[in-house]
């Protein structure tokens, strides 16, 4: 017994050994404990999409503001679908680059060498826009979904204001950061148990709703899959258009796939289970969450009853079916554990561009706490950033619901950006793509990259869109016009002064990425029209 424990001992403590020389190769010092185990590690990876949360946040869009009850169902598969081609892609350049930058750091390595700076500095600030904005969204969602509770739970005397709700998220931001400043071994017991919250809280409300609708008050087929179910609540735009508003639920619900690389130099074999977890994690959620979406629209009642005076239209049917607020806690604790997940995991990317130098800092947020191991700096840092999209709501509850596809739109555009990088110069001299364990050879990895491209090209358009036609301040989708925004002004500041100090994704062992391409080893190459080519020293970072 106790030979059996030390073998496991011995071989955990190899595969700390090798994750660190990976990450030493890769150019980077391991400043990070390894507490992260598979189990942990996939839990994470399921956390950061937080499936019937996600759902119950979003319920509305299709329903109310899209296409109506089949879209829902419809377009949720549709997605689902693409998006398993975005995280494939994802997941083989987390295998071959698992460093706390994720696509940041890899988009740096798949360019020529005088385009590393912008192209690293862009993905880096798109990057953390998305997820800055992706937890904010999610903890104002999780306000208003506990808000929601109070409505029902006090029978309307509880009334719900756009102070309330910022209120409440700002509380509840706080509570987050402090929760993300406790070492790494205990996120990562506690991360373990998301998975079993989040799954276990979606299959048991698939089962509870079907058992307590009784058959007579279930939809029939053509409502739920068919024309009967297609609604254009978008005003003027087309139905087809209205249609494909709903994509935004799953789009939304299934991003932040990198967020497990974020955590990468914090998990055992990084190279192996960080992309395992995201593609185990978009497989599941896409399917359970499609049953899911199924279950809600099946048993959802008339359409001229929501949202309810809850003013979320997946409470109020879950409360029309099971009449009590219990499972309504478990719910709301899943999107606990997407805003627990999703902060830490912003905390890295912030950790990971001030460790390069891309912001104006001087690198106080590259700081990993001796104490915690932990970069406190950056938690917090995040923690305040967090608030400014939810003060959206103050100015119009509307507006507020643009930093949804904010979400989508930055993280899925930094995320296409490394995958065309790694095919348009695949035969560059200076760049050398080496995969990883997780990797789709030949036709395979090319059908996943052009799908997803495509796909995410298209999406980022639609869900720029207003919503509503005509369009006026109220009714306006404010996405785009803040994407913009913070990428002008960053490239902007990139070029009136982050060029002279910012050279990309450089490490913390050598002084510039790049800087031994001329000691690089004439062994190493290969033919140029292969994308297995070895790594060679210029690829270090």
């Amino acid at each position: 017994m106790f030979g059996k424990g030390k073998g496991r001992a011995s071989e955990d403590n190899n595969s700390r050994a090798d994750d660190d020389a990976a990450l030493e190769q890769l150019g980077y010092k391991p400043t990070f404990r390894r507490e992260f185990t598979n189990l942990s590690t996939i839990s994470f990876a399921f956390s950061i999409m937080g499936m019937c949360s996600s759902i119950a946040t979003t319920f509305d869009t299709p329903v109310l503001y899209g296409g109506g009850p089949a879209s829902a169902v419809w377009c949720w598969i549709l997605g689902a679908c693409m998006c398993l081609t975005l995280g494939a892609s994802i997941a083989e350049l987390v295998s071959a680059y698992p460093t706390a930058g994720g696509l940041y750091t890899a988009s740096a390595s798949l360019v020529p060498l005088r385009y590393r700076a912008v192209v690293g500095f862009s993905v880096g600030w798109l990057n953390l826009l998305g997820q800055v904005a992706g937890v904010s969204s999610t903890e104002f969602g999780l306000a208003r979904m506990i808000l929601a509770a109070a409505v029902i739970g006090t029978d309307g005397a509880f009334v719900v204001t756009q102070a309330k709700t910022v209120g409440l998220m700002l509380g509840l931001l706080a509570v987050h950061g402090l929760l993300n400043s406790v070492p790494t071994k205990w996120l990562a017991r506690v991360t373990s148990s998301f998975v079993f919250v989040n799954v276990g809280a979606t299959l048991l409300i698939i089962i509870v709703m079907l058992a307590c609708t009784p058959r007579s008050e279930m939809h029939p087929a053509n409502y739920v899959f068919g024309s009967e179910g297609i609604v254009n609540q978008a005003g003027a735009w087309p139905t087809g258009i209205a249609f494909l508003f709903g994509l935004l639920s799953v789009q939304w619900t299934m991003t932040d796939y990198d967020a497990t690389a974020h955590i990468s130099e914090e998990v055992q074999r990084a190279a192996v289970a960080g992309p395992s977890a995201i593609f185990v994690a978009v497989v599941g959620t896409g399917l359970i969450g499609w049953l899911l979406n199924i279950v809600m629209v099946l048993c959802s009642g008339s359409l001229a009853d929501l949202p309810g005076p809850s003013g979320l239209s997946f409470f109020q049917i879950m409360y029309l079916r099971l009449g009590c607020l219990t499972l309504w806690v478990f719910v709301c604790f899943t999107a606990f554990a997407v805003v627990q997940t999703a902060l830490q995991a912003c905390a890295r990317t912030l950790y990971a561009i001030s460790r390069d130098h891309g912001l104006p800092d001087r690198g106080i947020f590259g700081i990993v706490n001796k104490r915690t191991h932990t970069p406190l700096n950056a938690v917090w840092a995040i923690t305040f950033l967090c608030v400014l999209p939810g003060l959206l709501d103050l100015a119009s509850p509307i507006a507020a619901n643009a930093i949804f596809a904010l979400t989508t739109v930055a993280l899925d555009i930094s995320y296409i950006v490394p995958i065309a990088c790694r095919r348009i110069f695949r035969n560059h001299p200076e760049v050398n793509f080496k995969p990883g364990p997780f990797y789709m050879p030949g036709a395979l990895g090319w059908i996943a990259n052009i799908t997803c491209i495509s796909w995410t090209t298209f999406i980022a358009i639609i869900l720029c869109f207003p919503t509503y036609l005509p369009t006026t301040a109220q009714t306006m989708n404010y996405a785009g016009v803040i994407f913009l925004g913070v990428l002008s002004l960053a490239l902007t500041w990139y070029a009136l002064s982050a060029h002279k100090h910012y050279h990309g994704p450089q490490g913390n062992l050598m002084k510039r990425m790049g800087a031994s391409v001329e000691e690089a080893p004439e062994d190493e190459s290969v033919s140029d029209d292969s994308d297995t080519k070895a790594p060679r020293s210029e690829n270090v970072i």
